[in-house]
């Protein structure tokens, strides 16, 4: 009895990237705990706070309450989840600017 060698299939169905795939985290300042607000100001209530070494994804921004942080002094806010934001002053984004689409 012998035995026929298989080729390798060719790969017939496109690759997907799903967006969770090509999500991008930011990491929050070293030894940061930090407030997580339900609006884009320290005059919001805090609905949570983030340990040290929390990373976040950034959904949208929107102008809001000036804080300074580690990263320098901004009126950014960054909308991590429904009804949940951080200043941009301690997220480490690589830019003093705004990064992703304004929240609407």
């Amino acid at each position: 009895m012998s035995v026929e060698p298989v080729e390798k299939a060719e790969r017939t169905t496109p690759l997907v990237t799903t967006l969770a795939a090509a999500a991008t985290y930011f990491s929050v300042a070293p030894g940061v705990r930090l407030n997580v607000r339900s609006g884009p100001g320290t005059g919001y209530p805090i609905v949570k706070s983030l340990p040290e070494g929390s990373r976040v994804q950034i959904h949208c921004q929107t102008p809001g309450t000036q804080v300074t942080g580690p990263y320098g002094t901004t009126n950014i806010w960054d909308n991590i989840a429904s009804g949940q934001y951080v200043s941009d002053a301690y997220v480490n984004t690589g830019s003093d600017g705004y990064i992703r689409q304004r929240c609407s």
